[in-house]
């Protein structure tokens, strides 16, 4: 009885083993899973309108911060900076508009660069201005100096564009190198996170606190049929950290204090602001033309093209879409050229850009629809009109934003190591590569803001500290995307691959090359197909 018993013991534990399944790594997705609405799948129509609004509050951060921080430099007051900020809403509206339309069609929000805040502050500080005395007047000289660099920046932005140059520049990216280029592209802007929040952390650290739990802990208290939490955690937060803030303000709790971030009303829009304004071309006057900001802008504009990219790349996945082909990327370089042309021609002190933080709110509510985007397009414009009430919301605290930075930073910075799905990352060539390029992505831009800002007589580098060498100089090596992107794709046309053919998989090509041609994959159409005919006309390769 015992030995049947242990005999039927054995075959029991045998089968057991047999049925036990191996673990598995998970598997590859070309198109990322669990997205609600993807770019051609719109929400009903309120929730497509809330949505858009989210979107609007949040590019509103970077559209107001970029002119505070140099209007007054300027020579402007208030109602100039209330003037500029307008202006920004107004042609960022507009750019992403025609850019949902006519350049990659993702759902991205066009916005103001921050690469081209040296060659500006350059322009600003340059001698022949600082020498006049009338504020106006300096505003004035200074702004259509600034306009003049960015209409030919823009001409050679749209050259790269449109003829497809920046085409050929996106091939030599395999998913391997695109790691950090996306990555950086988020953890690029780390200086707008607790930077930002430590000017008032009593406001910044309870919307951090606050849209993290809303957006993750929240739903498990309360049950809804719909995401509504995640989906709208951003309104709701700062709708309640923004009314704290207020509290404090009219509490006199910032009365005797110099620090004017924590208030809401301290950023002089409201007062500054007219009811009702339309921006139009040439508004501060005609444009004047100088070599040095030219330079120093076009080669701002090729960092604003390549932080672009990846902010491109970044949407892509989180609206569940194929990747982007790279003729269709560099269709939208060449728009971002049309809109750093409409900056200029309106007078907003910067270029075009993808904005990076907007992509990221793609992924915490799960809805990639075009629509969205369009819809907060109408938005920026609606407000950038009816001065008074959008500057009440641009009225919204730095530090507030800057906590909301933290996470869609983050969520960009993953969508970029999401790309190591397609490599091999046993590959000892796949962990020189990352680690290289991650270390000098980080090293060499802190190197070079250092320098720059705080510049020493005994630096190796202080002798060339003049004129616009030095302003190319640091826009190229100041931006973390495009650093760690070089650094990549240099490596990686150059390391020898092993003889095995396997090992020249490890970078994840063969899943590229697909990709490489717009009409390799059949699903493109769905996602990047111009409307109408347009397509015959204007075909993408």
């Amino acid at each position: 009885m015992s030995g049947n018993n242990g005999h039927s013991n054995q075959n029991n534990n045998g089968g057991e083993a047999n049925t036990t399944k191996e673990a598995e790594p998970h598997p590859v997705f070309e198109q990322l899973p669990g997205v609600q609405y993807c770019i051609n799948s719109p929400p009903p129509w309120l929730e497509t309108v809330f949505l858009g609004f989210q979107h609007y509050l949040l590019a509103l951060g970077s559209i107001v911060l970029i002119p505070s921080m140099v209007v007054h430099q300027m020579g402007g007051n208030d109602k100039d900076k209330a003037k500029v900020v307008q202006t920004l809403l107004f042609v960022s509206g507009l750019n992403t508009l025609l850019h949902s339309f006519f350049g990659t069609r993702l759902p991205s929000v066009i916005g103001g660069s921050y690469a081209f805040l040296i060659p500006v502050t350059s322009i600003i500080h340059s001698k022949k201005y600082t020498l006049i005395q009338n504020p106006e007047q300096r505003f004035l000289e200074t702004m259509r100096e600034i306009q003049g660099a960015l209409i030919l920046t823009s001409c050679f932005q749209m050259i790269v564009g449109f003829l497809g140059l920046w085409r050929n520049i996106v091939r030599l990216f395999s998913p391997l190198s695109m790691v950090p280029l996306i990555t950086f592209t988020g953890l690029g802007l780390y200086h707008l996170g607790f930077p930002l929040i430590a000017k008032c952390v009593e406001v910044g650290l309870p919307q951090l606190i606050i849209i993290i739990f809303i957006s993750q802990y929240l739903s498990r208290f309360i049950k809804l049929k719909r995401p509504i939490c995640d989906r709208f955690a951003l309104l709701f937060s700062v709708a309640i950290v923004w009314l704290y803030a207020e509290i404090l303000t009219w509490s006199g709790a910032y009365k005797n204090s110099k620090n004017s971030s924590c208030r809401t009303d301290s950023s002089g829009l409201i007062s500054g602001a007219s009811w009702f304004y339309i921006p139009f071309p040439f508004q501060w006057g005609p444009p004047s033309f100088g070599a040095g900001g030219i330079f120093a802008a076009i080669v701002a504009s090729f960092v604003a093209s390549v932080e672009s990219t990846g902010s491109f790349l970044a949407a892509a996945r989180y609206g569940s879409a194929t990747p982007v082909p790279p003729s269709v990327i560099s269709r939208g370089i060449g728009w971002l050229g049309v809109g750093t042309l409409i900056n200029a021609l309106f007078g907003s002190v910067t270029g075009s850009t993808a904005i990076v933080e907007n992509a990221g709110l793609l992924a915490l509510t799960k809805a990639g629809s075009r629509r969205v985007v369009q819809i907060s397009s109408l938005f920026m414009i609606f407000f950038s009109v009816l001065g008074k009430f959008g500057a009440i919301f641009a009225s919204i605290p730095s530090p507030i934003m800057a906590a909301s930075y933290c996470m869609f930073f983050g969520y960009v910075s993953s969508a970029g190591l999401g790309y190591l799905q397609f490599c091999n990352l046993n590959s000892f060539r796949t962990k020189l590569l990352l680690g290289l390029s991650f270390f000098i992505g980080i090293s060499l831009p802190q190197y070079f803001r250092d320098h720059y800002l705080n510049s020493r007589n005994d630096d190796p580098m202080h002798n060339i500290r003049t004129g616009w060498f030095n302003d190319i100089m640091c826009v190229i090596f100041t931006s973390n995307a495009t650093v760690g992107a070089v650094v990549a794709v240099v490596l990686d046309c150059t390391l020898p691959h092993g003889t095995d053919e396997k090992e020249r998989k490890d970078n994840g090509s063969y899943w590229w090359d697909k990709f490489m041609h717009y009409n390799k994959d059949i699903r493109n159409d769905e996602f990047y197909k111009l409307p109408g005919q347009l397509n015959r006309y204007f075909p993408p390769f």
